[in-house]
């Protein structure tokens, strides 16, 4: 295996054109092209991070937080970006990160701390628009299967929880072939038509590109018409946060407690405590806050997540309980599920979990 295969896979999943404008998901250090035997997992990537890589000997570590997030000018190891840089390097350790892009990922970070909730009926709490593409294409009708097939194995097609949709309409197609052409059917020069269907497929923007290719690859035609249209629809599979249902709801002091238990949180700094019981339940890995409003929005009993600062706390204004539980305790269990996605998919290397505890923020 090299790193290449590895990174490939994940972003297939979580493709870095999904990260945040801000973020810097990706290989941060090393050669994509290296050999990888050992990977280790860790939310953090720090100096005791790549210590524990070299002890365990792994080529490889894969960290959901970037250890770099802006330029570096220098690296003369002045602070511990970069000692863990320069360690990194000189022990030939890659480093990659996925971030954000796991954070908008239906079935990541937030999907996680859903599992770990036993949540029901969890979607997306704020799924992202602008990120979908239609394709609208003609193709003889005996040539059609196999087309749409090859473009559906490509990431077209899905719809929530549907896949390999499409709409399709018969029609007559016409064409004169140049001196120069090389049809498939008719003659250069003679004017013809042939019976077409015209196919109507979705795909997000980021796999648009392999579904155009399989479409060119497995269509017949020499020139395949075709139309592409951006569209503002919202993708439920790719965006931030996420909101269910639990079970049977609970007070809250016994909800919080088993939060507490859970996540092992140090201290849960929450809101007023209200007279209704715990039932839809919002939550975001990370740095949350911003997604307060669309948990109040969509009636959450309770809004699950790290960083709120002092004012925002008055934001809940009674209509739900805000629960901190902490950036690190909220995003713990992502190593977790990423181990299990690269163990399922790969046999060809082993999978190691850090024992490192890389929270910088201690309790009394």
């Amino acid at each position: 295996m090299i790193i290449k295969e590895i990174t490939d896979y994940l972003e297939s999943l979580a493709p870095i054109s999904s990260q945040e404008s801000y973020d810097n998901s990706g290989l941060i250090v090393g050669d994509s092209a290296t050999e990888v035997t050992n990977v280790l997992i860790s939310l953090d990537c720090i100096e005791s991070t790549v210590d524990e890589a070299i002890e365990l000997g792994c080529e490889l570590i894969i960290a959901h937080h970037p250890i770099v997030f802006s330029g570096l000018k220098k690296l003369n190891g002045k602070n511990y970006i970069e000692r863990t840089v320069i360690k990194a390097i000189k022990n030939d350790i890659a480093i990659y990160a996925i971030h954000t892009n796991f954070d908008n990922y239906r079935f990541g970070v937030n999907d996680e701390i859903a599992d770990r909730l036993k949540l029901m009926n969890r979607k997306l709490l704020a799924p992202k628009s602008n990120v979908l593409s239609k394709v609208s294409f003609f193709v003889p009708a005996e040539n059609k299967d196999e087309v749409v097939s090859a473009m559906f194995s490509a990431g077209a097609g899905d719809v929530g929880e549907y896949s390999e949709c499409s709409f399709q309409t018969e029609g007559i197609g016409t064409f004169k072939p140049s001196e120069n052409a090389n049809p498939v059917e008719g003659k250069r020069g003679e004017l013809s038509t042939v019976n077409e269907l015209k196919v109507e497929v979705l795909c997000s923007q980021h796999s648009l590109g392999r579904v155009l290719n399989a479409m060119y690859q497995t269509h017949p035609y020499e020139e395949v018409a075709h139309d592409i249209y951006a569209i503002q629809n919202k993708n439920q599979f790719e965006g931030s946060g996420m909101i269910g249902d639990l079970e049977v709801e609970m007070d809250a002091i016994s909800f919080l407690t088993e939060l507490k238990k859970t996540f092992n949180c140090g201290v849960i700094r929450h809101t007023e405590i209200l007279d209704k019981k715990i039932k839809r339940v919002a939550l975001c890995g990370g740095s949350g806050s911003f997604l307060l409003e669309k948990a109040k929005s969509q009636n959450a009993d309770i809004f699950i997540t790290g960083d709120f600062k002092y004012h925002e706390f008055f934001d809940a204004d009674k209509q739900l309980v805000i629960a901190d539980i902490g950036h690190f305790e909220s995003e713990q269990y992502t190593s977790n599920r990423l181990e299990r996605i690269l163990t399922k998919k790969f046999t060809k290397f082993a999978v190691h979990l850090t024992k490192e505890n890389t929270n910088p923020i201690k309790y009394f």
